[in-house]
């Protein structure tokens, strides 16, 4: 299909790369912000991008946003991603919204997504030490006392969880049926007594979190949804999430596109630019072809979400997550290689783009679960 823009969309976008070129578009400005890529959200910049409207994009005007569709949002999450904006709670915040959007209480709501859109950061946590892909393994308990929920359990690979306004658990109320069985959505706000947080140092700063709940107490009204149907509401929001991944992955398979024929048309050796040599240039040609594709397909999937919404897509938006992670990879890889030595130095942001892109095939569902479920849904 033909990609194209409206003219409101396209302004969006240069606003954005104006804004990115103004407040994060040198490598000393993005150090300071980040703490040399140690922690890759700014809480002050995120706050100057809320005071912009642009946190709402998706979110309804009722609660304060554009009301704008996904096809906005993955523009947004593709722009973002490109100009390197330290924002990194932004995209754990639209997945979690999605799901009080689709099944929060008019309360939960307005405090949800009217926080998102003046800046609040909300994480959702469902990975445990023993259940990863395997989400329906779960064993981290809430058990109802007067009135409240009582919960216990450790949850892992949290994102953001340390800068967010509420956490939203995904726990286990009965333990009596299936595995996807008895699973219940409680939203847990910052400050909660009961919880400990810890960061978990990775390649890639301070991102992820293990969670502790000991006897953490919270009412019953932060229910979300329905009791024990959990797995259900996770299911109904997957596939966006895949996609929302997949934009981002777009923009950061773009940056490293750029950063890469950017040197390979300066950089000289035997008397010529390297970008000359077939060997080079070829390498290039495949790499462009490859994120056409991405592009293509993640605003397709985008496109039949906006036209039909209360569709799953669960083939497309799999595929989306699949194809734009798998080749953000390879081109940070390949440029790192086209660059040498100097791909491996810091003082360049090839080895940045190599430390972001290599964890996105793993999180919001590994490429392995992604090719299960392409698989399945062709009868396999």
């Amino acid at each position: 299909m033909s990609i194209s823009l409206t003219d409101e969309q396209q302004a969006f976008a240069d606003a954005i790369r104006d804004f990115a070129a103004r407040e994060c578009g040198t490598r000393e400005q993005r150090d300071a912000l980040t703490d040399g890529g140690r922690e890759p959200h700014n809480v002050e910049l995120y706050k100057k991008v809320a005071d912009l409207g642009w946190l709402g994009i998706a979110v309804s005007e009722e609660y304060g946003g554009s009301g704008g569709g996904m096809i906005d949002l993955c523009l947004f999450l593709e722009e973002m991603a490109y100009g390197q904006i330290p924002i990194g709670g932004f995209s754990v915040t639209a997945i979690t919204a999605g799901a009080y959007e689709r099944f929060g209480t008019e309360t939960q709501k307005e405090e949800i997504l009217g926080g998102v859109v003046k800046g609040a950061v909300e994480a959702i946590a469902m990975s445990e030490p023993e259940a990863g892909s395997d989400v329906g393994s779960l064993r981290c308990k809430a058990v109802r006392d007067n009135g409240e929920y009582v919960i216990n359990g450790q949850k892992t690979w949290i994102s953001e969880a340390h800068v967010a306004d509420h956490i939203l658990l995904v726990c286990r109320t009965d333990d009596s049926g299936s595995k996807h069985d008895g699973l219940t959505m409680l939203s847990i706000p910052k400050g909660c007594d009961g919880v400990e947080i810890r960061g978990i140092e990775t390649m890639g700063g301070r991102v992820v979190n293990d969670v502790f709940f000991t006897d953490c107490r919270v009412p019953a009204e932060n229910l979300l949804g329905v009791e024990g149907q959990a797995w259900m509401q996770l299911m109904t929001g997957l596939n966006v999430e895949r996609l929302i991944i997949a934009a981002q992955s777009l923009g950061m398979a773009r940056r490293a596109m750029d950063d890469a024929l950017v040197y390979v048309k300066e950089r000289k050796q035997f008397g010529r630019p390297i970008g000359s040599f077939q060997t080079i240039s070829h390498r290039i040609a495949d790499l462009a072809t490859e994120l056409e594709c991405c592009r293509l397909l993640t605003y397709d999937v985008a496109a039949r979400v906006d036209a039909n919404p209360k569709e799953l897509f669960p083939r497309e938006a799999s595929m989306a997550k699949l194809k734009t992670t798998e080749t953000a990879k390879k081109i940070a890889l390949e440029g790192m290689q086209m660059m040498g030595g100097y791909g491996y130095a810091t003082e360049y942001d090839m080895e940045r783009h190599v430390r972001t892109t290599l964890v996105s095939t793993i999180y919001g569902g590994t490429s392995e679960i992604q090719r299960e479920i392409i698989a399945k849904t062709f009868g396999l």
